[in-house]
């Protein structure tokens, strides 16, 4: 049996002789004088390497997708390769038009490239509805959307309500926005109005370096140093509680976490705002902060609005800082410094360890997921209406 990694070095070694063969026989067959061809030398090569990857690497993925191909796929992988790379070199004329058909391949990866993402897409909302489908097969969804008690149990008789999950995903992630949008908005401000470029090119990269920490650190502070200080200095004080494990923990880390997404952003598009709307400001007679208030920044709000929505999908979404930080207890209350969690946490939990997947506990997951998808997709509708009516007033 022919592995398959023989056809596809095979392939790559077509590809590279491949594009120096046909770049040579294009000059050859020009009598020595490019000129008289329609296309440059390069392009002859290239279209005949092109000729050779783009179709092995599409007989590979449709080989492994078609399991019945079996031992054929490699010699299959290595005609096609064969095939490609002869006939683009049978094809080297002066008329022939290399450069259209270089490009044409390009413009086919190009366009398989786009449509992974849109196919990847279109397969999670179809994983997640034919799952959903079997949840509500035995469970009622009227029990589901306005149940206020969520109690699984894997031995039956499980009440799986999502309100108080939703309750604490929007509460927690209401916290962190408050803590990072006022934040990362004025540290965006300060650093693209005000700021030297010295302290800009140090100021920037220190508060972005807090994107690039991960969750998980984010949520062994909240459960070591933010929820004890919480606790004893506000909670005990003032009579809400004993639980370092709170919605503000999770709520004012998430937030620290949030900030780089607003001000990074939102700094991007302030700088974009043209100079001449300033000058202009300036030159009516408006101070330097009349002129952020009421001209720089609603000219930027449409990429504002793209950063906060940015940041709330972030905080909707995130796991780690809720189960270290905000406990793992489905509740409804408004204090803030009681235990309380999220969608996302509950998710991974209903899907941890030796589990069922015919059970209704198991395929919840999946309704809470799709419930997720959902509640997101109306978040981006919404903010995608302000920004068109705002970008309409300022263009």
């Amino acid at each position: 049996m022919l592995p398959l990694y023989v056809p596809l070095i095979v392939s790559a070694l077509l590809a590279v002789f491949g594009f120096m063969i046909a770049s040579r026989r294009a000059v050859s067959v020009s009598g020595g004088d490019a000129r008289t061809l329609s296309s440059l030398p390069r392009q002859y090569g290239l279209n005949t390497a092109l000729s050779v990857i783009i179709p092995t690497s599409v007989a590979v993925l449709i080989g492994l997708m078609v399991s019945s191909l079996g031992s054929l796929l490699p010699w299959i992988v290595l005609a096609v390769a064969i095939f490609g790379f002869a006939y683009s070199i049978a094809r080297i004329t002066p008329e022939f038009r290399a450069r259209r058909y270089a490009e044409a391949w390009i413009k086919l990866v190009l366009i398989a490239a786009s449509a992974v993402a849109i196919l990847t897409t279109i397969g999670i909302v179809l994983s997640m509805l034919f799952e959903t489908r079997h949840f509500f097969a035995q469970y009622d969804w009227k029990a589901f959307f306005f149940s206020t008690e969520w109690s699984p149990n894997f031995r039956g008789n499980s009440a799986l309500g999502i309100i108080p999950l939703l309750w604490g995903t929007f509460y927690i992630s209401l916290i962190a926005l408050a803590f990072a949008v006022p934040i990362g908005l004025f540290a965006a401000i300060y650093l693209s109005e005000y700021a030297s470029r010295r302290m800009r090119s140090v100021a920037k990269p220190a508060i972005e370096i807090l994107a690039g920490i991960p969750t998980i650190v984010y949520g062994l502070f909240a459960l070591i140093t933010v929820g004890p200080f919480l606790r004893d200095h506000f909670s005990q004080p003032m009579g809400f509680g004993d639980s370092a494990s709170s919605v503000m923990t999770a709520g004012l880390v998430m937030g620290v976490m949030l900030i780089p997404f607003v001000s990074s952003l939102s700094d991007d598009i302030i700088n974009a705002v043209p100079q001449a709307m300033r000058d202009g400001s300036l030159g009516l007679g408006a101070t330097k902060s009349e002129t952020i208030r009421q001209v720089v920044i609603p000219a930027a709000l449409p990429g504002i609005v793209g950063a906060i929505l940015l940041a709330a999908s972030r905080a909707i979404g995130e796991t780690m800082i809720v189960v270290l930080g905000a406990g793992a207890a489905a509740r409804m209350s408004m204090n803030p410094f009681e235990a309380m969690t999220t969608v996302t946490v509950k998710i991974v939990s209903q899907l941890t360890g030796d589990t069922d997947f015919a059970s209704p506990e198991t395929l919840v997951a999946f309704a809470l997921g799709l419930t997720l998808f959902a509640i997101t997709l109306m978040l981006n509708v919404l903010a995608l209406y302000i920004v068109r009516k705002y970008r309409e007033q300022y263009e």
